[in-house]
């Protein structure tokens, strides 16, 4: 590729960009309140220099205060997966604030235990507790899976993705051990002192660190998703079950992200068998929440530790967690809208999408792919697609990228931001998915012309 004509080819699109929204920009400009000019941080470093400002959004559809309208494929990085303000989901919320009210009562809701039976018969553990966030719920559940166990250390896969887990926060170095990962904020203490790591489809190197006798939990997606999408290779999910019980090591999948991958999750999809379950962002239809669900066996173990002060002042728990608006967002979304038949035809969606993105690297000869789960489906700048995270995070390029997402952006197409995930909703069309096409082919014409 012709790294100075990408350069050209980004100033161009980050002119037109500009162009398209001057409103954004300024407001941009007068957020000096903001820390980073922006109400979260990492919302400065889409590709453009300063973000487009929401106007209003519905369905798959999002409209900026300039004016402009996109097909969102981005969908808040999976937490609006239902559509944004789902009819049904906006219904059961209104009844609660209009005519229920009590938003957060530190009390309990009839809706609680129907979303908890909800999760059991989707995910297969007997009993769950609810957060404000699956990164909460991460945190918690690793709490009790160290009380219990009496080990003090996590292992991680190299560049997963568990929200801001200080822990989860570690990569395989070049000799092969765990080191902080690149960027890493502050972090209250070394994170080899609280986490062990493996390459993610790598059973030799996650033995290897299990034999060490110190790890209380593997805490895995059952694949890798904010690094790409790295699929599990046939047997690395049955191994990893087994090598967690050879070792006396309890296993925590987070599904936050592969949801997607239908009604179940890859947990019913593929049988896994994990002893706590995390999930969060898409479940609520877009409110807050997350919830971590426990085995029968070890609900058990927990709760027959009367020493456990099993509040937040126990490091478990929160003031907020379980609130009746993010119940009943739930229960909206569990029983009308993430459903069974809609994930059927979500899926169908981004197999058309994904065997679209296949035919233009065929007939562009480009050395790129496509992987995909479920709703969801991404494209790497690598071919054959990466098998781990570090391969995965090495294949990345940044100029190249930045200018596809201007490029898409500036034609009315979102990508989620920093990788190039597209994800379906229940409104998503085939003539959405031929748009997207239509402008990436288009992009990928101008960057291979002489």
């Amino acid at each position: 590729m012709n790294r100075e004509k990408l350069a050209e080819l980004n100033e161009r699109e980050l002119a037109t960009f500009a162009q398209r929204n001057p409103k954004s920009k300024a407001a941009y400009d007068r957020a000096e309140h903001l820390f980073g000019r922006v109400p979260m941080t990492w919302m400065n470093k889409k590709a453009g220099g300063f973000p487009v400002y929401l106007d209003r959004a519905l369905g798959n559809r999002i409209w900026d205060i300039d004016g402009n309208e996109y097909i969102d494929f981005a969908l808040g990085d999976t937490g609006a997966m239902a559509g944004h303000s789902n009819p049904v989901v906006v219904e059961a919320i209104e009844k609660r604030i209009r005519h229920q009210g009590g938003l957060t009562t530190m009390l309990p809701t009839e809706d609680a235990e129907w979303v908890a039976a909800n999760l059991s018969e989707r995910f297969g553990m007997a009993k769950w507790s609810f957060a404000l966030t699956a990164t909460d719920a991460n945190r918690w559940a690793i709490r009790l899976v160290r009380a219990i166990t009496g080990k003090p250390k996590i292992l991680f896969n190299a560049y997963c993705y568990h929200g801001s887990v200080d822990e989860a926060l570690i990569v395989v170095g070049p000799d092969g051990e765990g080191m902080s990962r690149p960027g890493n904020v502050g972090s209250p203490v070394d994170v080899t002192e609280t986490s062990r790591v493996a390459e993610f489809n790598d059973l030799e190197g996650l033995e290897r660190q299990l034999k060490r006798g110190d790890v209380a939990a593997v805490l895995m997606e059952p694949a890798l998703t904010n690094i790409g999408i790295v699929l599990p290779e046939p047997g690395y999910l049955d191994g990893v079950r087994e090598l967690t019980r050879k070792y006396d090591t309890l296993l925590i999948i987070d599904e936050t992200h592969t949801f997607s991958a239908g009604y179940g999750g890859m947990t019913m999809r593929d049988g896994l068998e994990p002893d706590v379950f995390v999930i969060g962002k898409a479940i609520a239809g877009g409110i807050p929440t997350g919830t971590y669900g426990l085995s029968a066996e070890f609900a058990e173990k927990v709760l027959a530790r009367t020493d456990l002060d099993l509040v937040d002042m126990g490091g478990v728990g929160g003031t907020l967690a379980g609130n009746p608006l993010s119940v009943a967002a739930m229960r909206a979304t569990l029983e009308h809208v993430l459903t069974k038949d809609a994930f059927g035809k979500m899926i169908d969606l981004a197999t058309y999408f994904t065997d679209g993105v296949n035919d233009l690297f065929d007939r562009h000869d480009l050395p790129w792919s496509i992987n995909q789960l479920g709703t969801r489906a991404e494209y790497r700048f690598a071919k054959p697609y990466p098998k781990n995270g570090t391969a995965a995070f090495e294949s990345a390029d940044g100029e190249l990228e930045d200018f596809l997402h201007l490029y898409l952006a500036n034609r009315g197409v979102l990508l989620t931001p920093f990788h190039n995930m597209a994800l379906m909703c229940p409104t998503t069309t085939k003539a959405d998915i031929n748009r997207h096409n239509e402008v990436f082919e288009a992009a990928i014409v101008e960057l291979l012309a002489d």
